[in-house]
């Protein structure tokens, strides 16, 4: 079964499907330092780096080593309100954002299904009405869709991210195979990070600031702002301290019994702590790819900064992995 993705970033989602046992035919990413991740790792990939504007106004088809049949469409775009240009909820409403390029590249292909995830805000992004529009998109394209909010802490992952997936199969398909599509069952065994943060290699670490690593001494391990002296809290956290709510993650120095808060595209973020659990840092490159469930192997290339960049705005490659594994099966039925 053979997968074109769009903005693949560092490869998390291709090679979670890669793992699943699909095939990966493209990817494309026009950030120079994902696609040299994603050549360094798999140089039998066909890595399109190129804008997607320019590809779909061109046509995929022209950038592809073969015509084979391609089974799967996959990518992550990112959530862009629309316009609403013509209020009719259409295509044309959605042009000049990057699902528009997504949806003009799956006219093209027309494939028995594609995955499209996102971050789990759009299910609620201007009030419902940016996921109407997809749906009724995808829709008028021929796909019956389906979307569910999944938890990669269900999926074998130390992590608690959430990310909606929306699945499309082409009508015609669904007809042959007579059932809908059944989204992964969660998995009995939860991963915390003392599970997976053994023996990780050594690699490159970002550091906190002096002011950050005197605060973050007086958290204990599961611990977060609320462990702190009020006057420190009151002095670290400015304004947000007056704002009332949870807000657990600012000061957060994570325990070796549960699973890492949602891994960020940089490890020192103003009030989104993410500290080690026995020192006085944020988790290292590596530490953090484990937590994406990366493999070791997986190499990431550039700078400390665009390593976690990358990391950072991965799909967790476990969690893709059992949604591929769900498609492999719900397409093996034809």
């Amino acid at each position: 079964m053979n997968v074109i993705e769009l903005f693949a970033g560092a490869g998390g989602l291709a090679l979670g499907l890669e793992k699943a046992g699909l095939k990966t035919k493209a990817v494309i990413e026009n950030n120079k330092w994902a696609s040299a991740t994603l050549r360094k790792n798999r140089p039998n990939w066909n890595v399109i780096e190129k804008d997607i504007e320019e590809v779909a106004k061109n046509g995929i088809k022209n950038y592809l080593n073969s015509q084979e049949g391609i089974d799967i469409l996959s990518g992550g775009y990112p959530c862009q309100s629309f316009s609403y240009a013509g209020k009719g909820l259409g295509l044309e409403d959605t042009r000049g954002t990057l699902f528009y390029y997504f949806a003009e590249i799956l006219k093209e292909l027309k494939p028995k299904i594609f995955i499209a995830e996102n971050v789990k805000g759009l299910v609620s992004h201007d009030k419902g009405k940016t996921l109407k529009t997809m749906l009724t998109v995808f829709q008028n394209q021929g796909y019956k869709v389906e979307y569910k909010v999944l938890s990669s802490f269900d999926y074998g992952v130390a992590q608690k991210r959430e990310r909606i997936f929306i699945i499309g199969i082409r009508e015609d398909i669904l007809s042959k195979i007579g059932e809908d599509f059944q989204y992964p069952k969660p998995l009995e065994k939860k991963l915390v990070l003392k599970d997976i943060l053994q023996n990780v290699p050594q690699s490159a670490c970002g550091t906190y600031s002096e002011k950050k690593k005197d605060v973050l001494k007086l958290v204990p391990a599961g611990g977060c702002w609320r462990n702190l002296p009020d006057d420190i809290a009151k002095d670290y956290m400015g304004k947000s301290y007056y704002l009332g709510g949870g807000k657990t993650g600012i000061a957060r120095r994570l325990s070796w019994n549960e699973p890492s808060l949602t891994i960020l595209c940089s490890p020192s973020q103003k009030q989104t702590e993410r500290c080690h659990p026995d020192e006085i840092r944020p988790f290292s490159i590596r530490e953090s790819a484990r937590i994406q469930s990366f493999p070791d192997d997986w190499e990431f290339v550039g700078s400390i900064s665009e390593q976690y960049k990358q990391i950072g705005n991965a799909v967790p490659v476990e969690l893709a992995k059992y949604v591929g594994l769900a498609i492999k099966k719900y397409l093996e039925k034809l």
